[in-house]
């Protein structure tokens, strides 16, 4: 089932990201979930697509989730 809003997230998701990798999570479930239309497992593929999404720009630090900072190349 498709979110349409962080409020409509489930627990474990909203309890322990921040909003913007929340925005983040929702954008990539609904548009797995869509591309997954067909699969019988469609609803279990969206949620490891939208943590992998989170994933590319948080990162787990101790209890909480932080954006992850980009290194430049050095010179």
């Amino acid at each position: 089932m498709p979110y349409s809003t962080n409020s409509d997230l489930p627990d474990s998701v909203r309890g322990h990201l921040p909003a913007h990798a929340q925005d983040i999570y929702r954008e990539a479930f609904n548009h797995a979930f869509a591309a997954h239309a067909d699969d019988p497992r469609q609803e279990e593929a969206a949620h490891r697509i939208a943590w992998a999404a989170v994933k590319k720009s948080y990162a787990k630090a101790g209890d909480r989730w932080a954006p992850k900072t980009s290194r430049a190349a050095p010179r």
